[in-house]
This record gives C-alpha cells, structure tokens and sequence, in this order.
C-alpha cells in the first residue's frame, strides 16, 4: 500500500477540524474537555470504533479508548496518543478565530495539539476506505491534563502503552519538518508564602508581607537557571486587600532538564528554598513530573521506519529530542518504541496566533497511513 496514493483532502480535512478547534477545551474547564472528547468519539464511532469513555478524576475531564476493527484485535498493537485539551480559556475564539491566510490557519488549539489527533483519524479512515488492513491492531486514547502534566491520566497511558507494540504521538511536528525521538526531564513545583497580616497604612511595620516574600523568591528561582537545567515562575496569586499587608502568596514553577541527574539536582535546589526568615515562611512541594526520555534501539528503529517511509513521499525526515513535554516522555522512558512530533508543522502555539501549515496535513496524514500500513 503506497500513502502517496491515498486520496487525503486538505480542505475537507480543514472542514473536519474546524470543529474541533471551535469546541475549545482549556484543561481547567473539565465540561468543555468532555464535550471535545464527545466529538471525537462521535467522529470515531462513524469510522466503526468500539468507544470505551473512562470517568475523570481530580476535577479534569474524562479519558476516550477507541478500538478499530481488527482481525488481531487484543493483540499488541499500535497505540496513538494524544490530549484534547488546550491552553486557551473558553472565549479565546472570540480573538483568536478560525481564519485561512494562505497556507496557514489559525485558531486555539489547532497547532497543539487538535491538527495532529484530526490527521491521525484522517489516516485510519483513508485507509479504512481503501479496504487496507493493517498488520496491527490501532487503539486511539485521548486524554483531557497533558497541559498541566498529566495529573490524573498517567497511569491510564502506561497501562495502555504497556498493552502495546508501540506508541505514536501526533504533538507538534519540528518547524525543519522533523520529528522528536526524546524529550527533556520537567518538574513542576508549587510555591507558598505565609507573613503576617498588618493594616498597610496605620501599621505597616508591624505587617510581614507574603508577597514582598515571593517576589524576593521568583528572583532566586529565575537566578538559578542554567544552561543544564531551566527554572521558571509562570503562576503568582497573592493579597486580597491593597490596604492589608498579604498574608498569604502562591505560585507555581517549572525546572526543565536534558539528563535526569540535572533534574534531579534541580529538584534539590528548589526544596531547599523552604524555610522561614523574618516571620514568613516559604515552603516549596514537589508536582507533577515527567521523566526524561532518551531514544533507544527500539525507538530509533521506529524512527528509521518513519525516515524511510518519508522519503519515499520525497521528503527528508532529521528527527531530535525536544523541550516541552509530552506524553511520549511517559511511554518512551517505559522503554516503548514511541515516535513523538508526527502532528502538524506551525507556529505560535499557546499564543494568541496559533497556527498550521495547511499543506503539513496531508503531508504528515500520508506519514501516519504509511507508518500504521508497514508497522508489525
């Protein structure tokens, strides 16, 4: 079966889309998750997928296991994995619509991750259509937390990957048309400062101000970064009165890392900021984690696989390890053959000019037919 023989529409692909990308679904917004997962399974379940929905947990959205028809179905297999939910808050649209300028088309979410999870179920129906039969069985999971680290879904995807043979993760394709073989460590960490309580103007000495605190220790985080390993703080919340001295501020933080042993180090450095000094205590607690993956035999072998069926569509395929995690730091760390960055090439993602190269739908849907064709 040759992919470049497969009829892939952009247009009617974009039409398919739109509607994905006009049902926002930010993390947070468990109900809006849950009505995107609602139109993929619908989608699925015209394309004859068994639809398996898996209640949420933690205040997130729920979790969507679709299985394709299959003379091996049970058997090892193939699993695509991908999140629905984005970064935009729901009214995002009203700034950021759906708009085709030439070869690009913007809109939340469209570039993280929804063109790439869209292209992926283009490929199993052109292929479903063509009356082919894969050599393995395809099972698509959609998950509703990746953005904010896969609290409550990790364990799903293990367990998952686990019943597989390998893992394909349409996030993002590389702007040099690659693809991603390995993903750097990420830690997240959650920041409290507690002072005491004065009235800012009669008293203000004899206040200890929560927030002065935290800015003091956004600098230390920031000052710490490396070129071995990154920090950052991107969530403050402190006060509830300008006229009281804040006794409480909170905050959330990030360390990333391209080798374990750094983060580890890292995540070192960050507990020891707890303390107390000057009647305010600042306490540091570890989040989610996503372990660092490094590419193995078997991933590369996968990637090798990718390379050759690229270049027989006549494009080259250079692949490397990313920043940003994904859910393939999961699976890939497991030990799991997983190719990550099979989604669409674009831009500006988590901005309010997120877009897609048009032509990068049908180019990397043609990449995931001919990979779910050949792989056994």
């Amino acid at each position: 079966m040759n992919p470049a023989n497969l009829p892939f529409d952009s247009e009617a692909m974009l039409q398919g889309l739109r509607t994905w990308v006009e049902c926002e679904s930010p993390t947070w917004d468990a109900g809006a998750v849950d009505r995107m997962l609602d139109i993929a399974a619908r989608d699925m379940a015209i394309m004859g997928a068994t639809i398996e929905r898996i209640a949420g947990r933690q205040g997130f959205g729920g979790v969507i296991r679709a299985r394709f028809p299959h003379p091996k179905q049970g058997e090892p297999g193939i699993l695509i994995a991908g999140h629905m939910d984005t970064v935009h808050p729901v009214g995002t649209i009203a700034k950021l619509k759906w708009r085709r300028e030439g070869n690009k088309c913007y809109g939340p979410g469209i570039y993280d991750m929804k063109g790439g999870n869209y292209l992926s179920l283009e490929a199993i129906r052109q292929l479903a259509r063509a009356s082919f039969t894969t050599p393995l069985p395809i099972t698509v999971l959609f998950t509703p937390d990746e953005e904010v680290g896969t609290p409550s879904t990790r364990d799903i995807i293990e367990a998952e990957a686990a019943r597989n043979k390998y893992v394909l993760v349409p996030e993002p394709g590389r702007a040099d048309n690659g693809v991603t073989t390995g993903r750097y460590a990420i830690a997240r960490f959650n920041l409290e400062a507690t002072g005491r309580p004065s009235h800012a103007g009669a008293t203000l000495s004899a206040g200890r101000s929560a927030i002065r605190e935290m800015a003091r220790q956004i600098l230390a985080i920031d000052a710490m970064t490396s070129e071995d390993c990154t920090f950052s703080v991107g969530v403050v919340h402190g006060g509830q009165w300008v006229n009281c001295v804040a006794t409480t501020a909170t905050g959330e933080a990030l360390s990333m890392a391209k080798r374990q042993a750094d983060l580890d180090r890292g995540v070192e450095k960050m507990l020891a900021l707890s303390g107390t000094s000057n009647d305010v205590t600042f306490k540091v607690t570890r989040g989610v984690t996503r372990p660092v993956w490094e590419p193995d035999a078997g991933t590369m072998a996968l990637y090798e696989k990718a390379r050759s069926i690229a270049k027989s569509l006549g494009a080259e395929l250079p692949h490397a390890s990313s920043g940003g995690g994904s859910d393939g730091n999961f699976t890939g760390a497991m030990g799991i053959p997983t190719l990550d960055g099979l989604g669409v090439r674009g831009g500006n993602g988590h901005t309010l000019e997120e877009f897609i190269e048009v032509e990068s739908l049908v180019e990397r849907a043609r990449l995931m037919a001919g990979l779910l064709a050949t792989l056994e």
